[in-house]
């Protein structure tokens, strides 16, 4: 039997730059900063998120931060980004 905890994000809100402060389904809050990400993935919509106006535009939607451009990441990938600042 696994102990596998399913995880999705319940919240989220811009934390300056290219942080991300997120809430999930079991109730902790952490940021997540996605700066490397944008700058060093060589995707075209991922890029696209260099632009600090579109890096704010962002929901939650099936569970996780989807972009205005329809880039997302998976929940499981911003939890354990988030575990180092979790409370």
């Amino acid at each position: 039997m696994s102990s596998y905890l399913m995880t999705w994000i319940v919240r989220a809100q811009h934390d300056g730059e290219y942080r991300l402060r997120l809430v999930f389904n079991d109730g902790r809050t952490g940021v997540v900063d996605l700066r490397e990400l944008a700058f060093n993935d060589s995707r075209q919509i991922v890029r696209d998120l260099q632009d600090p106006t579109l890096f704010q535009r962002f929901h939650v939607d099936l569970d996780t931060v989807v972009w205005e451009n329809g880039f997302d990441l998976a929940p499981e990938s911003l939890y354990e980004k988030a575990l180092i600042t979790m409370v």
